[in-house]
């Protein structure tokens, strides 16, 4: 089947799918980007996903180019042009093209947007059974990371160390403590069964499958406490693991070759992953 995209008010075949050269997104990494899981062809927690996205445009004072129920109707129209059951939908905006290039906004802007579809078992996916490594990074990136700017060379370099070392992710690092992943928020579990996860702030991206686990994980009486942790820490507790639109809870098995635990996903991580995966299929719309 051929994949159909979104650009700027078209839905096209990927191939014929094209931006200006002079995209601000492309010269200057203008731009905010999104992503909304997708389970049995509904959106999952999609409303997190778009208030997100409405502050970090605000954040760079860049309009979006549509409403947001206009997104959502896009969103929609690229799950069923795709026939996509389980996966994810990807957006981008910028400020679009500009000449001359300039790096002061141009006087006019007029936004791009463009958005996909793609497919992934999420939900049966091997590694929740079997868990993920991580490695460990310097954290390298500006200090708005709050805004989910399409600037990702940062997470990209981690991400490759993270492919080369055979891990999954990698964990960043700054002042000696995890700040996050490279698309994803690290969580991990005390001895005392406490639920640890680095409290929000310009320092990290406010992730939308962090802030349901944790409304989740209150809501059955567990403790959970938002401060930064370290590796020692980590490897120290009972559990680890991540969470992500794209991943939802997934167990962290080894940091930097080192075992975490027994090095299996442990009972609260696969606990939580259910729970979510319920939350999913109960909210999705």
């Amino acid at each position: 089947m051929q994949q159909i995209v979104y650009v700027d008010g078209s839905f096209v075949p990927a191939a014929d799918a094209k931006v200006s050269v002079f995209d601000r997104g492309f010269l200057f990494a203008d731009g905010i980007y999104e992503v909304s899981a997708v389970l049995d062809g509904k959106l999952i927690d999609n409303d997190s996903h778009l208030a997100r996205l409405q502050r970090s445009v605000g954040e760079i004072a860049l309009a979006l180019p549509v409403t947001l129920q206009r997104i959502v109707d896009i969103q929609k129209e690229l799950i069923a042009r795709n026939d996509l059951t389980d996966g994810l939908v990807y957006l981008q905006v910028t400020r679009g093209a500009a000449i001359p290039r300039d790096f002061a906004f141009p006087k006019h802007p007029k936004p791009t947007l463009v958005m996909f579809a793609s497919a992934k078992d999420i939900v049966n996916a091997a590694s929740a059974k079997t868990g993920i490594g991580v490695v460990t990074v310097p954290d390298i990136r500006w200090a708005r990371r709050d805004i989910k700017s399409v600037a990702l060379l940062a997470q990209v370099l981690a991400k490759q160390a993270a492919a080369e070392a055979g891990c999954a992710e990698a964990w960043m690092i700054e002042d000696g403590k995890v700040t996050e992943g490279g698309s994803s928020s690290a969580f991990i579990l005390t001895q005392d069964d406490v639920l640890v996860t680095r409290q929000n702030s310009s320092a990290i991206l406010p992730g939308c499958t962090r802030k349901a686990v944790m409304k989740l994980a209150e809501e059955r009486q567990l403790r959970v406490e938002e401060r930064a942790f370290s590796v020692d820490e980590a490897l120290a507790g009972k559990e680890a693991f991540i969470t992500s639109a794209s991943l939802f809870v997934q167990a962290v098995v080894t940091i930097d070759g080192r075992t975490v635990a027994n090095g299996k996903p442990g009972p609260m991580t696969t606990r939580l992953r259910e729970i979510y995966v319920e939350f999913a299929r109960a909210t999705a719309v």
